[in-house]
């Protein structure tokens, strides 16, 4: 493992960026793409507010910290987002994309009918049969991300595989439909180590096994991300990787190989990108 495309600073979730630097440095990586949480949607807006999710407005002034920063590590630094992916949304997405000139783009899908796919969302009071037209919803959500071509990268693939209420529900057709646009797409999935570790039943990467098979089986390609929010990360989760990847064989693609699509490939220490923030909410 040479590249992580996925890691997070304080302007989403994650923690301040010379510690995050410092730590991905120390990993023995050579190079971080720091993709922070971004959303458009009206509707998750006061969550946004509350979590310190205004991407959308501050991604300029990571911009410039990161090239700041730059020039005191070995490391090469991308100026990456991952954005909230809603079908809905897709043209709002693209204007933003157009406009900010990311190195890269992750996308993801966090958010279905109303609902979150995270742990903390509760299903306690929905039937099974309700939890799986969920899941239905949430791959039909997936496989348009991946057929808009707007991102690069796809971030974790099966999410809701680590929700409690939610795990196991993820059948061959699901992943089949994914690999298969996978399959047709530029838009590549990663190998995320965001929830690998010591969780008992939920200590898995994503894509979870069967569904790394299904992208196998379709010739589809990988890149790596350790999903570091925290510098203690860089350190679990860099090695856990190298394992997986040795275990496995895979051999992730190129960093130029990823950006070839997004503008001129150029890491961040090179100031691409407008000046000024989005006006987007």
């Amino acid at each position: 493992m040479t590249v992580d495309v996925h890691a997070h600073t304080s302007y989403s979730d994650g923690s301040g960026i010379p510690l995050m630097v410092d730590a991905a440095e120390a990993a023995g990586i050579d190079a971080v793409g720091f993709a922070d949480h971004c959303s458009l949607s009206q509707a998750w807006r006061d969550e946004r507010l509350l979590w310190n999710r205004n991407f959308d407005r501050t991604y300029a002034r990571r911009r410039e910290a990161l090239s700041a920063v730059a020039d005191r590590t070995d490391l090469t630094l991308y100026d990456a987002v991952e954005m909230d992916y809603e079908p809905e949304l897709e043209g709002r997405i693209r204007d933003f994309l157009d406009e900010a000139g990311f190195d890269y783009a992750v996308g993801s899908v966090h958010y279905v009918a109303g609902k979150q796919v995270f742990p903390f969302e509760s299903f306690a009071d929905a039937s099974e049969a309700e939890r799986r037209a969920f899941v239905d919803d949430y791959y039909d959500a997936v496989v348009s991300l991946v057929e808009s071509e707007l991102f690069d990268v796809l971030a974790h693939a099966d999410l809701v595989e680590n929700h409690p209420a939610l795990h196991g529900l993820t059948t061959a057709a699901h992943r089949e439909r994914v690999a298969a646009a996978c399959a047709d797409s530029p838009t590549v999935p990663e190998i995320n180590a965001g929830r690998a570790g010591d969780r008992g039943e939920f200590d898995l990467f994503h894509p979870t096994r069967p569904f790394f098979e299904a992208f196998r089986d379709r010739g589809v390609r990988f890149v790596v991300g350790t999903d570091s929010h925290d510098p203690e990360d860089f350190a679990d989760r860099v090695p856990r990787l190298e394992r997986y990847l040795d275990e496995t064989g895979v051999e992730p693609i190129g960093t130029e190989e990823l950006l070839s699509g997004s503008g001129d490939g150029s890491p961040v220490a090179t100031e691409r990108g407008p000046s000024g923030p989005s006006e987007a909410s």
